[in-house]
């Protein structure tokens, strides 16, 4: 069967990161894995017997690696001062699920020219008019984000009345709910939302909170609002605001003190989230039978001395101080090897002897290293090794014991990667779910799907028929391929927990290979 092809889609990590060495206990003393994320957190939703949501994001893609269903927008809209954060902050704190992104309409205020930030700086610009802001920007950014990619968020300063330098990065929501007094003011922003919400509140009350804002938050003086008030704000209101009452699919009256109506909201959307549920495991340990190794592989070749160091490290009656040594033997020659697939050109440069020499070199942009914790952190030293300067990431996916499913817990990203080719890093692989969820992670941050390269010491040919079938132009490197797995998920022959011997803990024996249920230490 032959892999078809899809299309797909710095905060820099400082160099004082140390080796792993100082951070392991010593050889000979017993260590168990702490249990603070060793086992499942108690579930925030369920239906019947089955986990819906846990600490972590569970996946948000099919196994063929592609977004299946898009986060579930709420849009929020009402006057000025009506409560619609209120009403956003309750509606988080009653859905208890995690990965929810709260998205303001005043992010998006335009660039004033110099003219209109004088006209601002004495309350004669209308903030409250549809042309006040950038729907052009606003649409593409909740698009990319309801379609799960990762975005940049542009900060607003109402002092100023101008845009930070920095923007906000924002990914990976589940649920998005998007406030704004124009929120229904676009039709094509209206098409986005899945839910819109109208907070409708009496003008007075309005009133008294902007005034208490714009002062104590904004610096305002009172003249200046109340003018700001009557000029803009009510006649804005009653043209553009009130009008949209109609498009709404739920009214709620005093805000977030309205707990019935958030209390029906918060039912709707749990019955739209369990709709989306995914299982992705289980179809990945069907799939793929007897099927031919992709031409995407790279296995190392099996000389006398990685043979020598296999048997080694898969022996387990090897002692933790020599498993760690010999580990880190195969992880340099993984690494050494995984760079010779990364694109050179020709480069021609002069020698000491005044001679010329034709050599190659790097054409990419950069390289950075991603590693998937705990087990994957263990390959960085080797890399840093052999790469000066390169940046690493850090991805923490976790088996949620009750599902079964992987759940992203945390993610740190070097800024601007997208141009980056990544060498992406874990111990071993066995279905391959952890692997791609952190494929999906970095092609949600707009990595090219040519550009990333796992790098695994072993894996078994599920893990490696699972990446390839849903990410045909990732290139997979190990030091050797497996057959099969065991009733639980181990890779068969195997090399045990990896994270576990290396460590030095301890683990219940239904945690699989692939992916680690601990946090790393501090």
């Amino acid at each position: 069967m032959e892999y078809g092809k899809k299309s797909s889609a710095r905060s820099d990590s400082g160099s004082g990161e140390d080796s792993l060495d100082r951070l392991l206990p010593p050889v000979n003393y017993p260590r168990r894995k702490s249990t603070t994320l060793g086992k499942t957190e108690p579930p925030l939703l369920r239906t019947g017997t089955r986990t819906i949501y846990t600490a972590g994001r569970p996946p948000w893609y099919n196994e063929h690696g592609t977004q299946s269903k898009e986060a579930f927008v709420i849009g929020l809209c009402g006057g000025s001062a009506s409560g619609k954060t209120t009403v956003a902050n309750k509606i988080i704190e009653a859905l208890d699920v995690p990965w929810v992104v709260l998205l303001s309409m005043d992010s998006f205020y335009k660039v004033l020219s110099p003219e209109e930030q004088a006209l601002a700086a004495s309350n004669d610009y209308n903030f409250d008019h549809p042309g006040a802001f950038d729907f052009q920007l606003l649409v593409t950014t909740l698009r990319k984000l309801k379609q799960g990619k990762s975005v940049k968020i542009p900060v607003y300063d109402f002092t100023t009345h101008g845009r930070q330098k920095e923007w906000k990065n924002v990914y990976g929501a589940s649920v998005i709910i998007f406030e704004g007094i124009m929120a229904f003011a676009d039709k094509e922003l209206l098409q986005l939302l899945d839910m819109k919400i109208f907070v409708d509140t009496d003008s007075d009350i309005r009133l008294v909170r902007r005034l208490k804002r714009d002062i104590s938050e904004r610096g305002r003086d009172i003249e200046g609002v109340i003018k700001q008030y009557n000029k803009f704000v009510k006649p804005a209101f009653e043209q553009y605001i009130e009008p949209t009452m109609r498009l709404a699919d739920i009214v709620v009256p005093r805000g977030g003190g309205n707990m019935v109506a958030i209390d029906l909201i918060v039912q709707h959307v749990h019955s739209q989230l369990e709709e989306r549920e995914l299982s992705v495991r289980a179809l990945l340990a069907s799939a793929h039978q007897s099927q031919p190794l992709p031409q995407t592989l790279s296995v190392m070749e099996s000389t006398p001395q990685v043979r020598g160091l296999h048997t080694i490290i898969r022996n387990k009656d090897t002692s933790r101080d020599e498993f760690i040594f010999y580990s880190k033997r195969l992880m340099r020659l993984l690494i050494e090897h995984a760079l010779s697939f990364l694109p050179s050109k020709r480069s021609m440069v002069q020698t000491p002897q005044g001679h010329e020499y034709e050599g190659r070199t790097f054409s990419g942009k950069g390289i950075t290293g991603v590693s998937v914790l705990r087990a994957g952190e263990t390959m960085e030293p080797a890399l840093r090794a052999v790469c000066k300067d390169v940046r690493i990431g850090k991805i923490l996916i976790q088996t949620n014991l009750d599902s079964g499913e992987p759940e992203l817990h945390y993610l740190r990203l070097p800024k601007d990667i997208s141009e980056d080719h990544v060498i992406l890093m874990d111990s071993t692989v066995s279905t391959g779910a952890a692997a791609m969820m952190a494929i999906r992670v970095l092609l949600d941050h707009d990595v090219q799907e040519e550009n990333i390269l796992l790098v695994s010491l072993l894996m078994a040919e599920l893990g490696v028929h699972s990446v390839a079938y849903a990410f045909p132009r990732v290139k997979i490197i190990t030091t050797a391929v497996d057959k099969s797995l065991d009733d639980f998920l181990h890779v068969i022959p195997g090399i045990g927990d990896f994270g576990d011997r290396y460590f030095g803990t301890d683990a219940p024996s239904s945690w699989s290979d692939e992916e680690d249920q601990e946090l790393p230490s501090c």
